[in-house]
């Protein structure tokens, strides 16, 4: 039995393993069509037949329209962007909450302070990492108008019921699918349920543009008012004879031809590269759910995952060794672990309630009516993964073929097999 790395011992894994790279002839041929023809973006911030952008740029969004089967797509440059976008497209009111999971990259919720509003962060399951629906319907008061979901790693959120509750309570919903494009819900692709859904093209993620994203619903009216914010708004309402000026302050939130000429081919690649992530997990899965003390990925009834990460839970009271240690030990041998997700409610921004200026804005402005904790202790379930049980692997960071995923699985099994050596190191 071969010694720990971190011991002194060889390595499990001694090659790098090759960055996640999906781009291909087909992409550098679309880019240079857009290059000869000179146009590399066609947007004119004026109510105009190029205020909706160029001929790529519209061409992609069709496809996403018939790929994902909505009425709508409003390309940006940004999942961030889009985020943006679409809390204001809903029409937040300073002051208005909005509930959000504490799992997720911080723009789910920074979006939300963009347009003034409160972000009430609720707590996640522990299966999914995704919003629990009886901590949102909890966390409802008065104020709340709004709920973001994230479709966080990969998986759906329990859409039928956050839908519901936002039936009810006569909510608006915002898909944040930045990590789920192409991942099923009850034979609806995710981030196409809610109000609005917001999809991810950056560079680590399935498919990506470099830098990028798409807004996504079945209402015209949301798609123009994400149009409108998208592309200077405030000098396009008056021309194009725009009635509701509410949130009317427009960004520079455009997608170029360029990026838009790659999302079209990137977007032909995205069952295969679905497919092939949906392999490695499976095969991690079959050769490391025999550990003691690992729980692998959950897959709800009539759901897929696209494992934007492959997320684990550890039970460190089964091994007696704990969480910081482990994932010393497997990052020795070459396996690219990490203890996962910070909770966003437990950052400075929030735990000082310092956005914009120095007076506690938007919190302490006249407009909000409400109170919001950010004390430690509000989500136990996402702060005890944090600190004690969750460890994940980067899908989206690397190519990993068979031999590879299997090389992985060794390192696992080498440090289980050598846990005594790892326990003695610990004391």
């Amino acid at each position: 039995m071969s010694e720990l790395a971190i011991l002194g011992g060889p390595k499990a894994i001694t090659n790098p393993f090759l960055r996640y790279n999906s781009i291909g002839l087909e992409e550098l041929e679309a880019v240079k069509s857009v290059v000869e023809k000179g146009v590399l973006s066609r947007f004119l911030g004026c109510w105009d037949p190029d205020f909706y952008g160029g001929e790529k740029v519209q061409e992609f969004e069709r496809e996403w329209e018939r790929y994902f089967f909505v009425r709508h797509a409003v390309t940006v440059n940004s999942n961030t962007s889009g985020l943006i976008a679409a809390v204001g497209a809903i029409g937040i009111e300073p002051g208005d909450e909005v509930i959000v999971s504490p799992w997720t990259m911080s723009a789910s919720a920074t979006s939300i302070l963009f347009w003034s509003g409160i972000p009430v962060f609720a707590d996640i399951e522990m299966e999914t990492f995704n919003l629990d629906p009886v901590s949102i319907e909890k966390n409802i008061t008065p104020y709340t108008k709004g709920i973001m979901v994230p479709d966080i790693f990969g998986h759906s959120a329990d859409m039928d019921r956050i839908m519901a509750i936002a039936c009810k309570h006569n909510l608006k919903v915002i898909e944040d699918a930045a990590q789920a494009p192409g991942a099923l819900y009850k034979g609806q692709y995710v981030g196409t349920m809610a109000d609005i859904g917001v999809y991810s093209l950056n560079y680590h993620k399935h498919i990506h543009t470099g830098e990028g994203g798409v807004c996504v619903t079945h209402d015209p009216v949301l798609a123009e008012r994400m149009q409108l914010i998208r592309n200077h708004g405030e000098a396009v309402v008056g021309d194009k004879g725009t009635e509701n000026l509410s949130n009317m302050i427009g960004f520079n939130f455009r997608m170029t031809e360029i990026e838009a000429a790659i999302g079209i081919e990137q977007l032909k690649r995205l069952p295969n590269l679905i497919a092939q992530r949906m392999k490695v997990a499976n095969r991690l899965s079959s050769g490391i759910s025999n550990l003691k003390g690992l729980c692998m990925p959950v897959v709800k009834p009539d759901c897929t995952h696209v494992y934007y990460v492959y997320p684990l839970l550890y039970n460190q009271e089964e091994t007696k060794m704990p969480r910081h240690i482990l994932i010393k030990a497997l990052q020795a041998e070459g396996v690219p672990v990490a203890a996962g997700y910070q909770n966003l409610h437990l950052l400075p921004i929030y735990q000082n309630k310092i956005a914009f200026g120095t007076k506690g804005y938007p919190w302490t402005s006249e407009s909000y009516k409400g109170h919001v904790s950010y004390q430690k202790g509000i989500c136990p379930v996402a702060e005890a993964l944090h600190d004690e049980s969750f460890l994940q692997i980067g899908l989206c960071t690397h190519t990993f073929v068979d031999h590879e995923v299997d090389a992985m699985v060794c390192a696992f099994h080498k440090v289980w097999n050598n846990m005594d050596d790892l326990r003695a190191l610990n004391n």
